[in-house]
């Protein structure tokens, strides 16, 4: 199988393809800066397994274009949009809109540039699921703290897009879902999240592994449960 792996030199996505390459897959990994992701370069891999590094910043058209036209021949299996951003953590009094306006532009415009530009791919494939990391941040029924203004609506257009994507690409037999990670121990969930990114990784791939159409443009936690919009 092949997948493509956005954001994929640090925390979840970084994780996500240390353990695609060790069951053997084929890891299409996009980030910013590939010379400088010592960790994703000096991931182990197994026999038929192959990393393949990418330059991609999915808030550019340019290099989300350039992306898929670098890709070698073949189809897409899985796309996992998994880079993202946490923005300014700041009060409705002192919120900087531009920053907002840049959390939009990765977490949501980012999947949708990923998905539309590696559409064709994605036809050709086997799999043709588009999985697009998400947060429980972004359940309007589970908001009982606010805050996180930028992250928490911008994950919220992130899915309702995947809702739409799910719709308009029934009839191909693609499907799209929005997934929770949990509160992970990365960078941006801190030390003192409870899930470690092994964990976190390991419960999404086995979501990604079971999907099939009938799942498309629900929202789902990486344990497999469903979870409120």
């Amino acid at each position: 199988m092949r997948y493509v792996v956005t954001g994929a030199n640090r925390g979840i996505g970084l994780e996500l393809c240390r353990q695609l390459l060790a069951r053997g897959e084929v890891v299409e990994a996009a980030c910013r800066d590939p010379q400088r992701a010592l960790e994703l370069r000096a991931l182990p891999t197994r026999p038929g397994a192959d990393l393949r590094l990418h330059a991609c910043d999915v808030s550019s058209d340019a290099s989300v274009a350039a992306f898929a036209a670098g890709l070698a021949e073949g189809g897409i299996d899985v796309l996992l949009n998994n880079a993202g951003v946490l923005g300014k953590m700041e009060s409705l009094e002192e919120l900087d809109l531009d920053d907002v306006k840049r959390t939009f532009d990765v977490n949501a415009l980012g999947a949708i540039r990923m998905t539309r530009a590696l559409l064709p791919r994605l036809r050709q494939g086997r799999g043709r699921k588009v999985v697009h990391v998400s947060t429980k941040m972004a359940s309007i029924a589970d908001n009982t703290s606010g805050g996180a203004f930028g992250y928490r609506m911008a994950k919220v257009a992130l899915n309702m897009a995947s809702r739409s994507m799910a719709l308009a690409l029934r009839g191909e037999r693609i499907v799209s879902v929005v997934v929770n990670p949990g509160w992970v121990q990365t960078d941006m969930g801190g030390p003192g999240a409870p899930t470690p990114a092994s964990e976190s990784a390991r419960g999404l791939l086995a979501l990604v592994d079971r999907l099939k159409l009938e799942d498309s443009g629900e929202f789902w936690d990486y344990r497999g449960d469903r979870i409120e919009w």
